[in-house]
């Protein structure tokens, strides 16, 4: 075995790693949760995920979103807009957005549950 061969392989290896630029990130870390029960409150989303867990909260987000979670029973959500995906678990659950296209994954209605989850007028 020749070990200036494999020496050469590896340096050139790590350098080709090392040059590499990192991966661009699209979402914030920060992420806003709303978790309790009967609660009204309006966040700013800030590019980052809004996760809300629990039962009849009412949410407001204003801004960008990155994405939305909602998890539990009866929760609502009103969003200026979001990027990248809503996913929603659980049952009766509404998310309603004015703009952007994220991709819609109702987990609830998989298991034959009702949820509204729907893009509305501005």
């Amino acid at each position: 075995m020749n070990w200036t061969a494999v020496a050469g392989s590896l340096a050139t290896c790590v350098i080709a790693i090392g040059a590499a630029p990192p991966p661009v990130a699209h979402a914030k870390n920060g992420d806003t949760h709303v978790i309790g029960e009967g609660i009204e409150q309006t966040v700013d989303c800030n590019d980052s995920t809004l996760l809300v867990n629990g039962t009849r909260n009412n949410v407001t987000a204003l801004g960008n979103c990155w994405a939305v979670t909602v998890m539990g029973s009866s929760n609502t959500v009103v969003a200026d807009s979001v990027t990248h995906d809503i996913t929603v678990y659980g049952w009766d659950e509404t998310v309603f957005y004015h703009s952007g296209q994220p991709f819609i994954w109702d987990r609830g209605r998989e298991l034959g549950m009702t949820n509204r989850l729907q893009q509305v007028p501005g």
